[in-house]
């Protein structure tokens, strides 16, 4: 960690509301020139509030900003970056059909004379990534480009424009575990280079590996700060969620009934190959495996999302034909996507109209009668799923990504569905969103409803399910049961690895 005490960016006092509403309270935050920062807290803690008023986005209704010692105040994202603010989404925003280079200049391309100096662009982005060590053609289109290239395309950006201060919020969410090290290695650049770095992710792993220091936010308001390594990651929870998280997988003890699905022998010509399992009702059967292993491929394929499909699905010993979503809903198959953002939710819908979407035929398409039908679906999925919203006519794109992931969980089970697929339920989301989240599963499958758990946590696949799946390459790899499986074993088995893990290297 730096030994330069002098903080480069403070806050004092930051306070912002919205219709009364107070998402900040209070807050304070300090960084310091050198310092990776770990901003924690839960879903609704007021993280992206914070960032948006750091970014000039939103502008504080009371407190100050500091930045080197001298008072600051943004009415623009674009005051903060020029101040030398700049932050780095999980989800990236640039011009797809713009290249490398164009993205990183855009809206202050340098010119000669009337015409903007293409020629300069090119070498200044070809020089940022010469000293990031990253090689990434720099006449490449953003949109054919990895989410991990694009967000090393956003931190050459912000070295651009020689930031001061780089926010990283929850950059390592849809990275495999070779680009977050790489991610890793960034970040120590930036850190070396004297450049204040804000890290935010809900992963303890990445924050004590990463960071050197804490600020936790709970309902707006601050809470504590100091070293990490001063503090445990219990104590740490504690402090996020105000109490002790315990039984982050409380796993009931189900026998498993009659089976209620069969796949046999699926196939898709370059995603997958010859997969076949069965699911029995109330059990949790988990897949596992490492990115691109196709284990999405064969949910989505399996809820009638794809097309050149190969194989046969059965329903309690039925043949089921799927070849669309709605054929798979009247299955009795619900499918909780990975990206909830784009394929799980309608973000400019209430969250009323969004949990019951699926079943609009049984609350009718007329007005009458269908405002209390909705209202009690959807009262109820919120308060099963521990839902924080202001209310229930309160649009999705309002909310933290914890509790837009809770609506695309009650949207689906309000199907009344036999088999739940759960593609990365916890995927960016808090520890105490994961503990509901978890306990809710754990519930469903305790009155008999059968689950699919996609997830790429290990210790949630370990947790949770009953038998897991591990696919390598489009294929099933191997199969576990619960009692029998190790970390070694899976990750192994994920890696294509039948020897133990320490002769696979």
């Amino acid at each position: 960690m730096t030994t330069n005490t002098s903080p480069v960016l403070q806050l004092a006092g930051i306070s912002k509301r919205f219709a009364g509403i107070v998402a900040l309270n209070q807050v304070a935050l300090t960084v310091r020139a050198g310092e990776v920062m770990a901003l924690i807290g839960e879903n609704g803690a007021g993280k992206s509030t914070l960032v948006k008023t750091l970014t000039g986005i939103y502008q504080p209704d009371e407190g100050s900003i500091t930045l080197a010692g001298q008072p600051v105040s943004f009415s623009s994202a674009q005051d903060a970056m020029q101040a030398g603010i700049t932050a780095v989404h999980q989800e990236t925003v640039m011009f797809d059909e713009l290249t490398v280079a164009e993205n990183i200049y855009v809206g202050r391309q340098p010119c000669r004379g009337a015409r903007i100096d293409w020629k300069r662009i090119e070498a200044e982005a070809e020089k940022l990534f010469e000293r990031l060590e990253v090689a990434l053609p720099v006449r490449a289109r953003v949109k054919d480009l990895s989410v991990a290239q694009r967000h090393f395309v956003e931190i050459a950006r912000a070295l651009s424009q020689d930031a001061r201060v780089v926010i990283l919020d929850e950059p390592t969410a849809s990275l495999s575990q070779r680009e977050i090290q790489e991610l890793y290695r960034i970040i120590g650049q930036l850190r070396a280079a004297g450049t204040a770095v804000i890290f935010i992710s809900h992963k303890f792993d990445e924050i004590f590996a990463v960071a050197d220091r804490y600020t936790v936010l709970r309902d707006g308001q601050f809470i504590a700060e100091g070293a990490l390594a001063d503090i445990t990651e219990p104590e740490l929870v504690a402090l996020m969620v105000g109490r002790s998280v315990k039984e982050a997988y409380p796993k009931a003890d189900v026998t498993p009934g009659e089976v209620v699905l069969e796949v046999r022998n699926f196939s898709h010509p370059t995603e997958f190959d010859n997969v076949s399992f069965s699911l029995r009702q109330g059990e949790i059967l988990g897949f596992y495996g490492l990115v691109g292993a196709g284990r999405s491929e064969v949910m989505q394929a399996l809820f009638g999302l794809t097309a050149g499909v190969r194989g046969e699905v059965r329903i309690h010993g039925k043949r089921a034909d799927i070849s669309s979503a709605a054929d798979a809903i009247a299955h009795g198959i619900a499918y909780v996507p990975e990206d909830r953002q784009h394929q799980g939710a309608h973000l400019t819908l209430p969250i009323l109209h969004n949990m019951t979407l699926p079943i609009l035929s049984r609350v009718g398409f007329f007005l009458c009668g269908r405002r209390k039908q909705e209202n009690a679906i959807a009262r109820h999925y919120a308060e099963q799923l521990e839902l924080k919203a202001t209310h229930l006519t309160q649009h999705v794109s309002e909310l933290s990504g914890g509790n837009q992931q809770k609506v695309v969980l009650g949207k689906w089970l309000a199907t009344d569905p036999k088999v739940i697929i759960l593609d990365e339920p916890t995927k960016g989301i808090d520890i105490g969103s994961k503990a509901a989240v978890h306990r809710f599963i754990s519930d469903l499958v305790a009155k008999g409803l059968s689950v699919i758990l996609v997830s790429s946590e290990l210790p949630e696949v370990m947790g949770l399910a009953d038998r897991i799946i591990v696919m390598h390459q489009g294929r099933i790899e191997n199969e576990y049961a619960r009692a029998e499986a190790t970390p070694e074993m899976i990750v192994a088995a994920a890696s294509g690895c039948a020897l133990p893990l320490e002769e696979c290297a």
